[in-house]
């Protein structure tokens, strides 16, 4: 490896941690998820394209990516007029209740597969919150992670559950048992469940969502008890 990679690759990993650092600062700080994330694709590209390898081995997620499956972001006014048991009006529920903004994710360039997946990841975040049943807080977000490593093995889910650890473990060790509850639950739904990412929910907002968890195989997450 000639000086300029070997220093061109340390920037990389320097520019990573950076990322994780401030995202273990300030974990509500969207920018910083992001950031991590393009730095990871720079400074790790072959994980990426482990990950790629492991989820396109699904056929509906191959067939997602060979149509690059998009779709504009959702009219959450119009899914608010579905009937109330369907995944549309669930979700336009979760939107407005937590006053998200459906189309907040960082967008990037479409160049290759997996640039593609983690746009698709991104445009379905929430999504997957709502069918899952997964909370916004910090242990639904980072079960959410451990479900999403089961299935797609995707760098950042993984970066994620590790800097959550760490950050319990140094700055709030009472909560480390309930985080490390989520985590593995999060893991087994998700390596129990049908592959989410292959899913084209877009198609069907009307499905009730108590059936596209049952054909999912999605199963409520327990209650956590010390």
């Amino acid at each position: 490896m000639h000086f300029k990679d070997l220093r061109r690759l340390n920037m990389n990993y320097l520019n990573t941690l950076r990322s994780v650092l401030n995202l273990l600062r300030s974990s509500n700080e969207t920018d910083s998820v992001y950031d991590v994330e393009d730095a990871l694709l720079r400074s790790h590209p072959q994980t990426m394209a482990a990950a790629v390898k492991y989820m396109v081995n699904d056929p509906g997620i191959a067939a997602l990516v060979r149509d690059r499956y998009s779709v504009p972001a959702p009219d959450i006014e119009q899914l608010m007029t579905y009937p109330p048991d369907s995944l549309g009006y669930a979700f336009a529920q979760y939107i407005s209740v937590s006053g998200f903004d459906p189309g907040f994710y960082r967008k990037i360039e479409v160049v290759d597969d997996a640039t593609y997946l983690l746009l698709r990841s991104r445009q379905t975040h929430d999504i997957w919150h709502v069918v899952t049943g997964m909370s916004v807080d910090v242990a639904g977000e980072i079960g959410l992670k451990a479900f999403e490593i089961a299935q797609t093995r995707r760098p950042l889910a993984g970066v994620l559950v590790a800097g959550a650890f760490l950050n319990t473990m140094l700055n709030q060790p009472e909560q480390l048992g309930g985080l490390l509850d989520r985590i593995a639950a999060g893991y087994r739904m998700g390596a129990k469940a049908k592959p989410l990412l292959a899913q084209r929910w877009e198609e069907h907002w009307e499905k009730p969502l108590t059936e596209w968890r049952s054909e999912l195989g999605i199963e409520p997450m327990p209650v956590y008890s010390p």
